[in-house]
This record gives structure tokens, C-alpha cells and sequence, in this order.
């Protein structure tokens, strides 16, 4: 017993808690039926060692990925177009801009999500992308051309969206 009463008193298993047990030390081990432990054959042995989880990997998002997002959020009213003057070069701002008003993205009933996005590089510092955004039963197209600057940041260079319903584009049919 420890007479020193201000320290308490030390742990013996010399492990971190929480740690996972080395396998070395839990390798054959089982409990036998009195709850003590007892050694098994290794052909058993490893059904009964707990088997780790990993926590989930989760990769950075790609610049078309994060762009797709950025301009939904902007083409479906939840963010004000000048949100992209810095992301955006060339028409693509003045293209928002007529866009936007519309909000050709927003949806009554479902919030619009990126359902899937990818892209090709023709050549280097240049995607052009897509995007497919779905809200409910609807899916609609984005397209989209991310330029490289000098400064290595990823600018929006160009937008098109297709699949719009013929009486919210305004167009003559």
C-alpha cells in the first residue's frame, strides 16, 4: 500500500488507454468457461480476437468538386453572386450574374445536391468540369471551365447549365 497519500498510485499495465491490445499478447487467448483465461489452438484464435475498425479516409475534394459546390450554392439563391468575385475570371462572373437571379437551381420541396462531378484536363491548369445536381426527381446538368492562375489559385472561367425546363429559361420555344 502506497503511504504517501498525495500521489495516487501507479498503473501497472504500462498500455495508454484505449490503446488496441498488440496481438502478440491477445494472439490464443480466450475465456474459459469459469471466465479465466485459457490458451485455445491458433486455428480458433483468431475468431475470437476483435477485429479493429479504422476511422473513415476522407480525401480533399478535387478544385471541380469544391467549384460545383460553390456554384450551386450561388445558382441556387443560398449565396449572393458577388460570393464568387474572387473565384471567377473572364464571362464567367458576368454569366452569374445573369444566372443567378433566375436561381435555376432552386427547388420547392428538396435542397439541390452535387450527385456526381468530374473532369478533364486538356491541358495543364485547365479542367473544364461537369456536374450533375439532383433535388428530388430532378436532375440537371452544370458545366463548368476552372483556369489556373499564376498564383496557382483555381479561378471559374466559364458556366453553362443545361437541362432547364422550357418556361423557367424564358426562351422562345
Amino acid at each position: 500500500m502506497n503511504k504517501d497519500r498525495t500521489r495516487p498510485q501507479a498503473r501497472r499495465d504500462q498500455r495508454r488507454p484505449g490503446a488496441p491490445t498488440p496481438r502478440a499478447a491477445t494472439a490464443g487467448r480466450t475465456a474459459t468457461p469459469g471466465g479465466a483465461p485459457g490458451r485455445t489452438p491458433a486455428a480458433t484464435a483468431t475468431a475470437t480476437v476483435p477485429a479493429q475498425r479504422r476511422p473513415p479516409h476522407h480525401r480533399r475534394p478535387t478544385p471541380h468538386e469544391q467549384f460545383a459546390e460553390r456554384l450551386l450554392a450561388v445558382l441556387s439563391g443560398r449565396r449572393p453572386v458577388h460570393w464568387m468575385l474572387g473565384h471567377t475570371i473572364g464571362e464567367a462572373y458576368e454569366q452569374l450574374v445573369q444566372l443567378a437571379p433566375r436561381t435555376p437551381l432552386r427547388t420547392r420541396g428538396a435542397l439541390p445536391v452535387v450527385r456526381t462531378c468530374g473532369g478533364f484536363h486538356p491541358r495543364p491548369g485547365v479542367v473544364e468540369a461537369f456536374a450533375s445536381i439532383a433535388a428530388g426527381e430532378q436532375v440537371r446538368a452544370m458545366a463548368f471551365r476552372l483556369e489556373q492562375g499564376r498564383d496557382l489559385r483555381w479561378r471559374c472561367a466559364a458556366v453553362e447549365l443545361g437541362g432547364a425546363p422550357s418556361a423557367a429559361a424564358g426562351a422562345p420555344a
